[in-house]
């Protein structure tokens, strides 16, 4: 990627949602399509413009100005003027995207109680996280032909409102605070373990969750103890970003980290954050999983993990929220407890699971617990069915360089016998 292009990725990760949703404010929810339309816009015209040109003083206010300029066109083109000439006169008198409650109200209306959860959480990820079908899809393990069909009906639900885009009540707000946190949470966790393209970590996806789950405790309205805890997992996971990956952009495992490298500002924010969401008796999904990180970012020795306290943590997050990946996670916590064999037996209860048929992490975890208990072979075979799966170019690098160490007879493994 071109340091122009990169530029422009990072400001429209961190603008674009912000610049949508101060457009819909001026056209109405309805005209939401339109506005996402002149946003898409103006990103493919700085890409054009600004290698040539450099990028501007303000390249923020630059993509606003553009994509409500582009609005006003698009706007300028349709027949019925009566229609357009109110929000001519809105867009005319904004000139610079607003912050805060605009976002905010966005987020809240693709989370409508009247929407399906499946097409809730697809609307918000496309619209305020802007993600891509085929990310989106990847995000919540199912096809992208089905994501487009829920993004569709969900279009075609806010094309027949006519309430302007404003903050609801507080009976709403509370209706719909679920939602918005499953949201940002698959925003971050597709940005910590990215599912496609050429870079295992995509940190802008990680910042712009952790971005709006500030917006959300800045409101008093919104700041609860399962948005503080999810705030707080979000900063716990994002202080290892790091060390994920090595200087050549390859994947490093859990252990292999540089642990010195971990960012302690966030491991500290994130403990503070964590702190504050436990002040009261509400305990969600979200505070165990913090919980968790917390346990990895305490330890500076690998070998020193509290594996057994984490895997008590999996038993009660499955009791909040049981769901197959957890469930994988806590074969992985249950391996490194007992032994890879333990591990590989409740595994093997998920490779029938339908949400997990192109779950890349199954057969790569399978992989790694059969190289470990002495198998070589067993465990190329399960390499080889996740380089089949999708996953982001790192990731299938890894894949390759450990399905190598398999075949290699010189690898300890070979000779090992199972633990």
């Amino acid at each position: 990627m071109s340091a122009v292009a990169g530029v422009v990725e990072h400001l429209f990760r961190h603008s674009a949602g912000r610049i949508t949703a101060t457009l819909a404010r001026a056209l109405g929810p309805a005209r939401l399509d339109l506005a996402e339309e002149a946003v898409a816009d103006a990103l493919v015209q700085a890409l054009h413009v600004w290698p040539h040109s450099g990028a501007p003083a303000n390249p923020q206010g630059w993509l606003f100005r553009t994509a409500r300029n582009r609005a006003m066109d698009l706007l300028r083109r349709e027949d019925t003027l009566r229609i357009k000439l109110p929000a001519l006169v809105e867009l005319e008198a904004v000139a610079e995207p607003r912050t805060g409650d605009d976002e905010l109200a966005l987020m809240l209306l693709c989370c409508h109680p009247e929407l399906p959860m499946t097409s809730r959480v697809a609307l918000t990820l496309r619209t305020v996280g802007g993600l891509g079908v085929n990310e989106i899809a990847a995000a919540v393990l199912t096809q992208p032909a089905t994501v487009a069909q829920r993004l569709a009906r969900a279009k075609r639900w806010l094309r027949a409102r006519t309430d302007p885009l404003e903050l609801p009540g507080p009976d709403a707000l509370e209706s719909r605070a679920d939602s918005v946190l499953a949201v940002l949470y698959l925003l971050f966790n597709e940005g910590y373990d990215a599912t496609t393209g050429e870079v295992a970590v995509r940190g802008e996806l990680c910042g712009e969750a952790i971005r709006l789950g500030r917006l959300l405790l800045a409101d008093r309205r919104t700041d609860t103890a399962a948005a503080r805890a999810l705030l707080a997992l979000m900063l716990l996971q994002a202080s290892r970003l790091p060390a994920r990956v090595d200087a050549n952009g390859e994947v490093l495992l859990f252990a292999e980290q540089d642990r010195n490298r971990w960012d302690r500002g966030l491991i500290g924010e994130g403990t503070q954050t964590f702190a504050a969401a436990c002040t009261g008796a509400e305990m969600s999904s979200y505070h165990v999983e913090a919980a968790i990180a917390l346990c990895h970012a305490a330890t500076q020795v690998p070998a020193e993990t509290n594996w057994p306290r984490i895997l008590a943590l999996y038993d009660q997050l499955l009791q909040l929220r049981d769901s197959p990946v957890i469930r994988l996670n806590r074969a992985i916590a249950l391996a490194m407890v007992r032994t890879p064999a333990d591990g590989i037996v409740e595994l093997a209860r998920l490779e029938a699971h339908p949400q997990l048929a192109a779950y890349t992490p199954l057969p790569a975890t399978l992989g790694a617990l059969w190289l470990r208990a002495g198998e070589p072979a067993r465990a190329a075979e399960y390499y080889q069915r996740a380089l089949s799966m999708p996953a982001a170019e790192p990731q299938r690098r890894f894949l390759r360089r450990r399905l190598a160490e398999c075949r290699s007879p010189n690898h300890p493994a070979v000779t090992s016998t199972p633990s």
